[in-house]
């Protein structure tokens, strides 16, 4: 595992040089906000990290319901069990397993590592507009039908889950990358990706963080650029 900070930010990589997955854990006066699970290994290094910043877990909030974010839900909630788990009402049915699609949804199927044996039931279903301490949920569908996002209002970090990827290149979910194809494969809807991407980088983010690959700085060229890929491989203007 690496461990990288950036103001009130601290990445936890895991398999950093082979397959990295990310989750966040994000510093307020008082506690700690986890932003995903990892894998099913990762609570205790998780936890441990909590412990050598010297504030407890607070909340668990999902940015998406995939295998590889929500793989140490169930042992971190055995662990702490006052914890409050967040998850977008659309992806809370993702994480109980369900894959139906809603009536005004598109036909796609839903892709990707659906957790089939989670025991942890959400505490809050999240909105576009909620706060969560110093956090605003961004709904970004696409990647699944109940994606978010988190900005941190304090200075503009922007917490995106699959919504981008930087692995392999930066790039649109969807948008398919040789040396890290695995987001692509695992979208759902690329049209909505790209409608999500174009709202995440009007949010001005200082500073974007996703699942897979290294924080970026000062993110704004680089994801319009993907956007402008994704739009001419999809031939959306």
């Amino acid at each position: 595992m690496i461990i990288t900070k950036n103001d009130y930010i601290y990445q936890l990589s895991f398999m950093p040089r082979l397959f990295p997955v990310n989750c966040y854990l994000i510093e307020e006066t008082d506690r700690l906000t986890l932003i995903d699970a990892a894998l099913p290994y990762s609570a205790k290094s998780i936890i441990k990290v909590a412990q050598k910043i010297g504030k407890p877990i607070s909340n668990i909030v999902l940015t998406h319901a995939h295998n590889d974010h929500v793989g140490s839900l169930d042992a971190l909630k055995a662990l702490l069990p006052n914890v409050q788990v967040s998850i977008s009402a659309r992806d809370a049915l993702l994480l109980k397993g369900d894959t139906t699609l809603l009536d005004d949804e598109p036909s796609s199927p839903i892709r990707g590592g659906i957790p089939k044996k989670i025991q942890t039931k959400p505490d809050i279903l999240l909105k576009d507009g909620n706060l969560i301490g110093s956090l605003e949920v961004v709904t970004a569908p696409g990647h699944t039908p109940g994606s978010i996002a988190l900005l941190d209002t304090r200075n503009g970090h922007l917490i995106a889950g699959d919504a981008f990827q930087i692995r392999g290149g930066i790039a649109v979910s969807g948008v398919l990358k040789p040396l890290f194809p695995f987001p692509a494969l695992a979208t759902w809807d690329k049209e909505a990706a790209i409608d999500s991407a174009k709202k995440l980088v009007n949010l001005n983010p200082r500073l974007l963080a996703v699942g897979h690959g290294v924080m970026i700085e000062q993110p704004i060229k680089m994801m319009s650029e993907a956007i402008d890929e994704a739009s001419r491989l999809l031939q959306i203007k």
